[in-house]
């Protein structure tokens, strides 16, 4: 049973890549097209834009479909991939959201702020689905915490992104 339970969560954390690494190889194949920001270049009160010129509809609708669509070759229905991929751009939005207010310039690292929540927010909507306990939220955060700062310099070596993290 334990070797099944592992199996999950490295699956969850295939999904949880497909999710956050999509808008990315999207944006490096297609470069600028069709890669309309999500908040319309609409600045808030503060001066600074909602979100920031690099989340974009395009992203947003790819992530989600891409979940979609993995969780099958994963064993999920293609809803868990829904949630995960919804889920793990809320989660991006809130820290850009939370970055421009800030002060920080779109793609900028912000060391946890950049992981915890397009991690943890996926988890909390699954965890009465898959029956996840609080030691297997922790293990897929530290992982993809942890695997996405490794991939992101390898993607940088690979000139897939401007910058690492």
């Amino acid at each position: 049973m334990e070797h099944i339970h592992g199996l999950v969560i490295a699956k969850l954390l295939l999904l949880l890549a497909a999710a956050n690494g999509t808008p990315v190889l999207v944006r490096w194949i297609l470069k600028d097209w069709a890669g309309a920001p999500l908040d319309g270049g609409w600045r808030v009160a503060d001066g600074r834009p909602l979100l920031g010129h690099s989340k974009t509809i395009r992203g947003l609708i790819c992530a989600i479909a891409a979940t979609a669509l993995a969780a099958p070759l994963l064993g999920f229905p293609a809803t868990i991939g829904l949630i995960v991929g919804a889920a793990a751009m809320l989660g991006d939005l809130i820290s850009s959201f939370t970055k421009r207010r800030l002060g920080l310039p779109a793609s900028a690292m912000a060391l946890g702020l950049d992981q915890i929540p397009e991690s943890l927010l996926p988890l909390i909507a699954l965890w009465p689905v898959l029956s996840l306990s609080l030691a297997d939220a922790v293990v897929i955060m530290v992982a993809f915490f942890t695997g996405e700062l490794l991939l992101s310099r390898l993607l940088y070596r690979l000139h897939v992104r401007d910058r690492p993290y």
